[in-house]
């Protein structure tokens, strides 16, 4: 059946949870749905992903801190979610997210832990996209306040909103020469791409 699949390539439909259509719908999310409360068995089932994917020299040296709740009000003063639409200040107020995952190393950060954390964070978002939610990578954020606010033994790499978005995407082609800026459209986020015979050298 894989081999058929592989053989028959784009000319199969996208189904629910196919890659593709996954990868379409895990959109950077700045704007939540506070009447859905994420819960922490969802946190951990977006964790879980780390115990089936790559890491460099499988050192797995990578940690998590779930946070959900009114834990979540010690995160949000000390984040930024929205620095290429600073005028907006986003999140706006009522779409805050009330559930993050503090991505740590357990050991100093090297040129490895980098690559883990990028594998590792994509990773997690899809699975949180395959059961309805999503999230934003945010490395705009006070590390030593987060810290202490949450009682970290170990160093923050990055903070992940985790959440049920309140809004609507949309993906622009462009060329490689355009701006790459992501900007709104009558309430629609859009998100330029550049496009594949522009990728390819």
């Amino acid at each position: 059946m894989e081999q058929h699949r592989a053989s028959v390539g784009s000319t199969v439909s996208k189904s629910k949870n196919s890659l593709a259509t996954l990868l379409e719908k895990n959109r950077s999310t700045r704007g939540y749905d506070n009447s859905f409360i994420v819960r922490s068995d969802q946190l951990r089932r977006i964790v879980a992903v780390n115990t089936k994917i790559a890491s460099a020299r499988n050192r797995q040296v990578l940690r998590f801190r779930l946070v959900t709740g009114k834990e979540a009000c010690k995160v949000l003063p000390h984040i930024s979610m929205g620095s290429g639409l600073s005028e907006l200040s986003l999140p706006l107020p009522g779409e805050e997210p009330n559930a993050f995952i503090i991505v740590c190393s357990e050991s100093e950060p090297r040129t490895s832990t980098f690559i883990d954390l990028g594998i590792s964070v994509q990773s997690m978002l899809l699975q949180a996209t395959e059961i309805g939610l999503n999230g934003l990578c945010i490395l705009s954020f006070d590390k030593e306040r987060i810290k202490e606010a949450l009682e970290l033994p170990l160093e923050p790499l990055m903070v992940v909103s985790i959440g049920k978005s309140a809004e609507r995407h949309r993906l622009v082609e462009i060329s490689a020469g355009e701006s790459h800026g992501y900007y709104r459209e009558e309430g629609v986020h859009c998100v330029p791409k550049v496009r594949v015979d522009d990728l390819i050298i």
